[in-house]
């Protein structure tokens, strides 16, 4: 008896151990705040490496640091001061790609650091709505479209953005009434692996869609403000989707849900996010984090339990692509970045 009570009483001084070094961790995460106090509202982010970042947001507006956030070079681009950008992908500190959204819908690119642009890309077509992008490398990319005659827009690029070429009308995924794509953060498509890509929508309907598969999610929908807004790969099995009502932003019912099984079933977190969130995205090991209207969550064990770090307002979050660190962007030109 005296040795499984000494088992069983290492084992708790172990897990309490445990229990404290992660509300260690978690309180050491801060959030730091670059730069704020502009009209801007900024749903475009694109961490190329820990010193790289480009921003893009509404009138027309690119923003581009070299030195890890703390100084800014900002760009209206000529011809396009009225356009929303919600989307932007990064390549270098010259190289970018962004989406201006709607009617006509156009894609942009620069190689020259911002200060001209190309277009690369045009479509007039009534009802054209460009959500998100996303680049499996430095050549090979996809852009999604809202619904248009109940059939998501889809094109292609494969020479990093120079052209692009939609999809045949009748490879375009089918969607159901109510049902279309939310711009708030250019992350509700994802490379799933290193050919297939994946995407999510809300509205009156929620779902996933991995190639032929329509997956129904158990994310909050039925009404025009409801639905999946983002979604975040680890690997072909452990994804993370979050959403919710972002006319109800401290609603945390169906804000977030978890698959370890590439969509065959979902789970809720134990401790949901507090509140709709627009962005989510995986950060290393069991570490996710998400950003919405009611400020920032952090996980350390795979979505099942969220801490609320920060109540300052997000739209997106994102990780470098090469580095470690982590920027977020949102309205009145917010751009933060997370100090660990």
């Amino acid at each position: 008896m005296r040795g499984k009570t000494h088992l069983v009483f290492i084992k708790i001084i172990l897990s309490t151990v445990l229990l404290v070094s992660n509300i260690h961790n978690v309180q050491a995460q801060t959030i730091q705040l670059l730069n704020s106090n502009s009209k801007i509202s900024i749903r475009g982010l694109s961490v190329v490496n820990n010193n790289t970042v480009w921003v893009s947001g509404s009138e027309g507006t690119i923003g581009k640091s070299t030195d890890g956030g703390i100084t800014w070079k900002w760009i209206k681009v000529k011809g396009f001061e009225k356009t929303d950008f919600r989307d932007i992908e990064a390549f270098d500190n010259k190289t970018a790609v962004i989406i201006g959204i709607a009617e006509p819908a156009y894609i942009l690119r620069t190689t020259n650091g911002g200060d001209t642009w190309t277009t690369v890309y045009e479509n007039k077509t009534k009802g054209m709505f460009l959500d998100a992008m996303e680049f499996w490398n430095e050549q090979s990319g996809i852009v999604i479209g809202d619904p248009i005659d109940n059939k998501f827009f889809i094109a292609r690029t494969f020479d990093g953005g120079k052209k692009w070429q939609e999809l045949p009308p009748q490879n375009y995924p089918k969607a159901d009434s109510g049902e279309a794509c939310f711009a708030s953060s250019g992350t509700n498509i994802r490379k799933l692996n290193k050919q297939e890509a994946v995407f999510i929508s809300g509205g009156l309907k929620s779902r996933m869609f991995i190639r032929d598969k329509k997956i129904d999610l158990p994310i909050a929908q039925g009404k025009t403000t409801t639905g999946a807004n983002s979604i975040a790969v680890k690997n072909s099995n452990t994804m993370i989707v979050v959403g919710g009502d972002f006319n109800a932003k401290e609603d945390t019912a169906q804000n977030c849900s978890i698959t370890t099984n590439g969509g065959k079933t979902f789970s809720a977190p134990v401790t949901a996010p507090h509140g709709y969130r627009s962005c989510v995205e995986y950060i290393s090991n069991t570490t996710w984090i998400s950003c919405g209207l009611t400020g920032i969550d952090i996980s350390n064990d795979e979505g099942k339990n969220w801490n609320w770090i920060s109540k300052e307002s997000f739209h997106v979050c994102r990780k470098a692509k090469k580095g470690k660190a982590v920027f977020f962007a949102g309205s009145g030109g917010r751009i933060g970045k997370l100090i660990k």
